[in-house]
C-alpha cells in the first residue's frame, strides 16, 4: 500500500483534499517531557563526569548513552505525526503543504546544524542528520500505521545491515569494502556523510521516525494506549538486549568482526538490536511521561505541575540543545573531555530548566523555534484555517 498521491481518489480516514489541517487540539505535556528528558540526556552524555577507568561516574549516567539520540530522533517522528493530522494522514494538497513545511524545517535545521558543528566542539551535532531523517520521511507523511510499521522495520533491519556490511571487515585484520573503495582506514566515515557512515545515521534513524509517527497517530490521550506503550516498549528493550547477550556469548571471542557488530546492542553501534532495544526504551519512557501527566486524573495534573520546567525544556528542545552546544563553545572544550565532577553539568542543567520554564512562562514559543516557524510562514504563507 502506497501513500496516497495528492490528486489521487479519497481515502478512507484521510483528509479529503484541499481541506484545512484539523485542528490540533490541547497539547500533550508528556511528550513535551519526554522531549525534555531526552535533551537532558544529551547533557549528561556530553557533561557528565567520568571515572578514571572512563566510564561513567555514577556509573547509571550510561542510560544516557545512545538512548538520548533514539528518543530525541522517535519524539520527531512523534511530532510530525501530531502537527499533520495526527491520527488522520494528510492527503491531497493538505499533504503537499506539509511535505513542503517539513522540507523548509529540515532546511533551516541543517543551517542551524552546520553553524554548530562550525563552532568545533567536541559535540557530534545531530541536527545535520536530523533534517536527513526528515528528508527521508518526506515519502511517508500521508501514510497509514501499517505503511509507516513496514517502513520502520525495513529500516531497521534493512539499512544496519547493508552499512555493516560494507563498512566492517569480514575477518579481523582485514579491510572492509568501504576501505578497500575509498582508500580511508576503517572505521570509514565519508566526509559530510549523514546519511550511512556518519555519527547519526539517517538511513538507519529513520526507523525512530516512522515508529514515533506510528505512535504520533495513535489516541495518546488514553490510558490504554499508554499502558501499551510502557507494556511494549519494555517488552521489546528486554529481548533486543537480551537476545544480544546470547547471541555475543554464543559467537565467542574470536567471532568475527562483522557477525560481532550485527550482534552488539551497544550505545551508537547502530545494529538492528540496538535499534529495537532504543525504540522499546523509547516507547516506555513516552507513555511513563504520558501516565504521569494525564490531564484526566488529579495525580496527573499534579505531575504536571511538579514537571512543567522539563515539559518546557521540551517545548523548546531545538533553542535549548543548540544554545547548550553554543555554551559549551564559550565555556571551553575542557568542560566536555576533563569534567572534573558533575558540578558543570548540574548548572547546565538547572539553568536550562530554569530559563526554558521562564520563556515559556512569558514569552511562549522558544526562539529558534520561532525562526523555523518564521521561516515556514515565509516561504509557504499562513497555514489554511
Amino acid at each position: 500500500m502506497t501513500a496516497p498521491q495528492p490528486h489521487g481518489p479519497p481515502v478512507a480516514g484521510a483528509a479529503p483534499a484541499g481541506a484545512p489541517t484539523r485542528p490540533r487540539g490541547p497539547r500533550l505535556v508528556g511528550i513535551d517531557v519526554a522531549r525534555g528528558l531526552a535533551v537532558l540526556g544529551m547533557f549528561v552524555a556530553h557533561l557528565g563526569d567520568d571515572g578514571p577507568a572512563g566510564r561513567h561516574d555514577p556509573a547509571w549516567f550510561v542510560v544516557a548513552d545512545g538512548r538520548s539520540a533514539a528518543l530525541f530522533a522517535l519524539l520527531a517522528g512523534v511530532s510530525l505525526a501530531l502537527s499533520n493530522g495526527r491520527d488522520v494522514p494528510p492527503a491531497g494538497l493538505t499533504l503537499v503543504r506539509a511535505r513542503l513545511a517539513t522540507l523548509v524545517r529540515a532546511g533551516v535545521l541543517l543551517v542551524i546544524g552546520v553553524v554548530l558543528v562550525i563552532l568545533a566542539t567536541p559535540v557530534l551535532v545531530i541536527l545535520p542528520a536530523y533534517a536527513a531523517m526528515f528528508v527521508l520521511a518526506l515519502p511517508f507523511l500521508g501514510a497509514d500505521r501499517r505503511v509507516l510499521l513496514l517502513g520502520a522495520v525495513t529500516a531497521a533491519v534493512v539499512s544496519p545491515t547493508v552499512i555493516f556490511l560494507l563498512t566492517t571487515p569480514l575477518r579481523a585484520g582485514g579491510l572492509s569494502v568501504a576501505s578497500r573503495l575509498t582508500g580511508l582506514d576503517d572505521p570509514v566515515e565519508l566526509p559530510m556523510d549523514v546519511f550511512a557512515t556518519g555519527a547519526y545515521p539517517a538511513l538507519v534513524f529513520l526507523a525512530y521516525i516512522l515508529l514515533g509517527m506510528i505512535v504520533g497517530r495513535s489516541h495518546l490521550s488514553s490510558s490504554r494506549v499508554q499502558l501499551a506503550l510502557v507494556g511494549s516498549g519494555t517488552v521489546l528493550a528486554a529481548a533486543a538486549w537480551g537476545t544480544s547477550r546470547v547471541v555475543l556469548d554464543a559467537l565467542g571471542a574470536d567471532a568475527p568482526p562483522l557477525a560481532v557488530r550485527l550482534a552488539s546492542a551497544g550505545a551508537h553501534e547502530y545494529s538492528t538490536l540496538e535499534v529495537v532495544g532504543n525504540s522499546g526504551t523509547s516507547l516506555a519512557v513516552i507513555g511513563v511521561c504520558l501516565l504521569l501527566t494525564s490531564p484526566a486524573t488529579a495525580a496527573g495534573r499534579a505531575g504536571a505541575a511538579v514537571l512543567s520546567p522539563v515539559a518546557a525544556t521540551g517545548a523548546t528542545s531545538l533553542s535549548v540543545y543548540s544554545f547548550h552546544i553554543v555554551a559549551i563553545f564559550l565555556l571551553g572544550n575542557a568542560v566536555v573531555w576533563y569534567p572534573e565532577s558533575n558540578a558543570v553539568l548540574l548548572w547546565f542543567v538547572g539553568v536550562a530548566l530554569a530559563a526554558a520554564w521562564l520563556w515559556r512562562r512569558f514569552l511562549g514559543r522558544g526562539p529558534l523555534e520561532r525562526l523555523v516557524r518564521s521561516a515556514v510562514a515565509g516561504v509557504l504563507g499562513p497555514p489554511p484555517r
